[in-house]
This record gives structure tokens, sequence and C-alpha cells, in this order.
């Protein structure tokens, strides 16, 4: 057993990031300054698209990203089973209706053929969600949304390096969303990006994103003199701080190299876990770039010996943090109460949550570190099966 606990989604932090915290913390500019707008130029351009809004969050992202869609009572954005709560919630906070389309069971992602039965004269977006880090299979399903006339939101919260026949993830659909929360493959301790082509819903966003004010906290109070604002619509404090695009500047410069050193711990999990029972990811499709963004296990007494929570419970006792993403959406009772929706519903992903396991992914482990993941589960199934 190891003597100390490994932390699941460890950040890797480098002195980079440190120096240029510190840096923003000497010339006091902490709030939404240079720093932010250098990261969303930075971010823009690994993206190749034109325009970028830092926020606070993902959620804040999609939140602002459902809000460009001027959601009338009684639309409906459709979105996967298989995701967290914020998917979902974004389009409620919208003013829109959650529907729930079930997942693949080979890639946990939703498809154009989950999604197509759904489609009904209220239907006004469809928001995909990259589980994993693996893009959906977005062909098809941007063809059903020209064929319907839908926006397509991405999701890319897990998608930061993920690539679609050439395309990066998010620059896919009409708007895309990321996530640099402290487990992601890029953090700023809490963060979020906007991209899209669409000046006019990304100037949407940054109104948005920071009270409706017509000018943000830099334009105003930059040397270049001050700036009067007016309030132009009801908005929201979902902007992004300097001390956070501090590190993120940083975290974006390595992201190739992280992301080798995750792809590297994702081979050595599946050679490490193979031969067990359990389910392991299915390998990337063709002509797609996969994020390595979450490494998920399918665990039950009749694959492996061992019940899920037994699972996790056995892993916290041999000190290696672990994670579950997700439940899917309607085993959580608040959407059960509102919408009604039955696990039933949504086999695949019912199944499949209350079945998976995530294990530690991050730059930051070691051979050592990943060594011990992959001795503890092995020998979790050995006494399992005695």
């Amino acid at each position: 057993m190891r003597e100390s606990f490994l932390v699941f989604g460890q950040p890797l932090i480098e002195q980079d990031e440190i120096d240029e915290v510190v840096d923003s913390m000497h010339k006091a500019w902490i709030g939404t300054g240079p720093k932010v707008h250098q990261f969303e130029r930075d971010f823009a351009a690994y993206k190749g698209v034109a325009h970028a809004a830092a926020v606070n969050s993902c959620t804040a992202a999609l939140h602002l990203a459902c809000l460009t869609l001027d959601l009338a009572p009684g639309d409906e954005v459709i979105t996967t089973a298989m995701t967290f709560c914020a998917s979902v919630n974004a389009i409620i906070h919208a003013g829109g209706t959650p529907v729930l389309a079930d997942a693949d069971p080979v890639t946990l992602n939703i498809s154009a053929e989950t999604i197509a039965p759904h489609i009904g004269p209220r239907t006004r977006a469809i928001m995909v969600v990259h589980y994993a880090g693996r893009c959906c299979d977005m062909d098809p399903i941007m063809e059903l949304a020209r064929k319907h006339g839908l926006i397509v939101i991405e999701d890319c919260a897990h998608a930061i390096e993920s690539e679609y026949k050439g395309r990066k993830a998010g620059t896919i659909g009409h708007i895309g969303c990321f996530s640099f929360y402290a487990t992601k493959n890029i953090v700023t301790g809490e963060g979020g990006m906007i991209i899209s082509d669409d000046k006019a819903a990304i100037d949407r966003c940054k109104i948005m994103a920071l009270h409706g004010m017509s000018a943000d906290a830099w334009a105003r109070f930059s040397d270049a003199g001050y700036k009067h604002y007016q309030v132009v619509d009801h908005g929201f404090k979902y902007n992004m701080m300097d001390i956070q695009a501090a590190m993120g500047i940083h975290q974006l410069r390595r992201v190739e190299e992280y992301w080798k050193r995750r792809a590297c711990i994702w081979q050595k999990y599946n050679e490490g876990l193979a031969g067990l029972g359990m389910g392991l990811p299915a390998d990337a499709e063709e002509h797609t770039r996969h994020a390595y963004h979450l490494y998920t296990i399918r665990v039950s007494a009749a694959c492996c010996g061992v019940e899920r929570d037994a699972m996790l419970e056995a892993l916290r006792a041999h000190n290696i943090g672990v994670g579950v993403h997700y439940l899917a959406v309607p085993e959580h009772p608040y959407y059960r109460r509102r919408f009604g929706w039955d696990p039933a519903d949504t086999p695949v992903a019912t199944a499949y949550g209350r079945e998976t396991v995530s294990l530690p992914l991050s730059p930051k482990l070691s051979d050592g570190d990943v060594d011990d993941v992959i001795e503890a589960i092995r020998a979790i199934c050995t006494e399992s099966a005695r």
C-alpha cells in the first residue's frame, strides 16, 4: 500500500505559473486585465478561431452560450444524460427546457442516432458533450442540425486537445465552451473559455459576463484613460481574473507536453489492467484525437467480481483517490422531480453511471504512481476472486 494518498486529478503547477501569479500581485492588477486578454488571444490562436471570451468557469461559459440562443419558455435544447449537471443547469438557467438523449454504449457520447428521436417543434439547439476527451461523431450531428435549423453548442470541458477529422473540438459547432477547473487538462483553479467565429455571439457573452456593462474593467481603468460604461443588459459576474489567466497562459504553452504524458499513462493503464474482465475505454476513432482527460473503467461483480462502490472504497483503502464521471443525469432527485425523468429512459447512460470509476490521470503522476494504481486494482480483483 502507498504511504501517502494519491490525490485524484492533482494538477501539475510549475514555476512559470507561480512567477506569473506573483507578477500580477506585484503589479496589483488582479482582476480582469491584460493577462486575461492575452490568455484569450493565445487560446483563440491555439484553436484557430477569431474570438474568445474568458470567464470564471465552464458552467458560466455554457450559460452564456445558451443565452445567445434567446430561448423562450418551452424552447428545448437536447443534451446527453452522461454529463455533469452543469450542462443541464445551463439550459435551465437560460430559460430553456433540457431534453436528454442516451449515450452510445461504446463512446459514451450522444450521437445523431440518439438525438434524432428527441427533435420536435420546440427544439432550438443541441448541446454535445465530448465525454472524457473523445469527440462526438460530429458530421452526422451537424447534418442533423442543418436539416432542422438547430444551433450546436459544444461542451468541451474534457476536450481541450481533442480533434475530429482535422477540426479542433469547440470549432465544429456554433460555439465552444471549455473548463480550466483544477482537475482539467489546463488549470487556472477555476475558469472557462468561450470560442466562436461569430463575433456578435462572443461580444454578447463578454457583455453578459460582466454585469451587462458595455466596457470591462481593463477598458475602464487602463492607462488609455477612463472609459464610461453603460449597462445594456441584465448580466452576471462571470469574468476571469488576471491571477487565473496568469496560470493559464503558461499551462497552455505546455498543453502538448502534458497531452503526451497523459497518453503514456493511458497506455500503461491499458496494458496493466488487461485481462481482469473489467471494461476499459475504447480506442480513439480513426481521424480523431482523444484528449485523454478521463480514464474510466467499468466494474461490476459480473465482469470482475467487484461492485463499483466496493471498488471505490477498496481503492481509497489503498490510498488511491478516484472519481465517478458520472451518475446519469436522471439519477439525481431534482431532475426527477422537475422533469419526471426516469433512469430507465436512458438505459445506456444509467447502467454505465452505476459501474464507472475514474482513475488518476495527470501529467503530475510518476510511473510509480501509475504502477501503484494498477497494482491496487489487480490486488482488489484477486482478493475478490478468492
